[in-house]
């Protein structure tokens, strides 16, 4: 695609990022048919393609309108175009640049405003979010119904007790991220997740200081903040990398995309440019650390400990279980089918899911700010997880998935690694 950048971009410093993008695109369209708000809306300016031609037109210096920000805002940023795309268009990075700067050209209304503002100051601080969303649970049974879908239930199982992941030292050691939304609404995941890995002789520990990946800032186009808050994880991190700490283990995909991107994100930051490369290297999403564990042997600190899970397979009635593979695993990370492995490894049986490839409509604050797509798109997907063979559980491998799907579910919906947790 040829492209004619407006002199007033010129000094962007990711107009060069941009342009290059858009000259990668051939417009070939089959992006069209995975782009999940193409489907549901039938307008070319909802695809990939029609997105592109917008950005491309506001950089050649063409009109900024409402309607353009409208056509970027609805965009899920869910990449499965990525995964389609044959020419190998960035896209996921060519509309975040897009909408920053559409950003600053078009003004929001008060309510988006204040939309934005709640979001960024309550979901990266667990401290704040925790008791707001204890409250929501508690008072669930009386809000109005388009709040009450936005909050899961109360969780009926046992309560976790303490917060500690790893309690006996081990010759190897990872990172954790603990996050924002999933260590107040989950922290079972984590927990399980230190367990599991303590089977392989591996202890998980946590820096204190880490939080926010920054993705919520990143995504809203609050872009310095967003990098503030990836600053912070590195210097939280840099000790034990500088101690040789093998991995960052992620376990939530949303989170584990952002921060593979980190060494390109801060690509321009000569204090932290380095460092940040360093980081994304380590970063592993919690089912390639297990993957690799199961099929080498070399990575196991003893033969018996290679086949943990591959010897553990349930002996009670084998459980169905339906998998959602989040878009940041299978589109953002290219981990497709490396979850669903591991768990036909150990025995459980994976019920048959329609469309695989479509976002479940999470997407971030998605279901916050597009409510009313994002329930056609979260009703699509619940309806091909469950359609086929009424499934014991749900599982996926993002937080944000994990609490929209749980909304509407009738059927338990846990992360992929709690049902390892529960049986080994």
């Amino acid at each position: 695609m040829q492209t004619t950048i407006s002199e007033k971009y010129k000094n962007n410093p990711f107009v060069d990022d941009a342009e290059s993008i858009l000259r990668a695109c051939v417009h070939c369209g089959f992006c069209i048919a995975t782009c999940p708000t193409y489907q549901l809306l039938g307008d070319e300016l909802d695809s990939p393609r029609g997105r592109i031609y917008l950005i491309k037109q506001v950089l050649e210096g063409g009109a900024v309108s409402q309607k353009t920000q409208t056509h970027l805002d609805r965009c899920l940023t869910c990449r499965a175009c990525e995964t389609t795309c044959p020419s190998g268009v960035r896209y996921g990075r060519l509309v975040e640049i897009g909408r920053e700067i559409v950003s600053h050209q078009v003004s929001r209304t008060v309510i988006e405003k204040m939309q934005h503002f709640l979001i960024r100051k309550i979901l990266p601080f667990p401290k704040r979010f925790a008791p707001l969303f204890k409250l929501g649970q508690f008072l669930r049974p009386i809000l109005p119904r388009p709040i009450k879908l936005k909050i899961p239930q109360a969780s009926k199982t046992a309560k976790v007790q303490g917060v500690t992941i790893a309690p006996r030292s081990q010759d190897r050691k990872m990172l954790v991220l603990q996050g924002c939304v999933q260590s107040a609404a989950t922290p079972q995941t984590n927990i399980a997740t230190g367990r599991v890995l303590q089977k392989f002789g591996i202890e998980l520990l946590s820096a204190a200081n880490a939080g926010c990946c920054g993705a919520v800032s990143h995504h809203l186009s609050y872009l310095e903040e967003g990098l503030g808050f990836m600053r912070k994880n590195i210097d939280a991190w840099w000790p034990y990398v500088e101690q040789g700490i093998e991995a960052i283990v992620i376990t939530a995909s949303g989170c584990g995309t952002v921060i593979k991107d980190y060494g390109e994100l801060l690509e321009n930051d000569p204090q932290y440019a380095e460092k940040a490369k360093r980081i994304s290297a380590l970063s592993k999403d919690l089912s390639e650390v297990l993957s690799a564990l199961l099929t080498s042997p070399s990575n196991a600190s003893s033969s018996n400990e290679t086949d943990i899970l591959s010897q553990k397979k349930i002996k009670q009635a084998a459980l169905k279980v339906a998998f959602h593979s989040p878009c940041t695993l299978q589109h953002g990370q290219q981990l497709d089918g490396v979850v669903e492995s591991i768990l036909q490894t150990v025995g459980f049986i994976l019920t048959p899911v329609a469309d695989p490839h479509l976002c479940c409509g999470s997407a971030g604050t998605y279901s916050i700010l597009q409510p009313q797509l994002s329930q056609r798109l979260l009703n699509n997907k619940l309806s091909a997880l469950l359609q086929n063979e009424q499934p014991d559980v749900i599982a996926t491998a993002n937080i944000g998935c994990q609490m929209h799907m749980a909304t509407k579910a009738t059927v338990p919906v846990k992360h992929w690694v709690e049902l390892l947790d529960e049986m080994l």
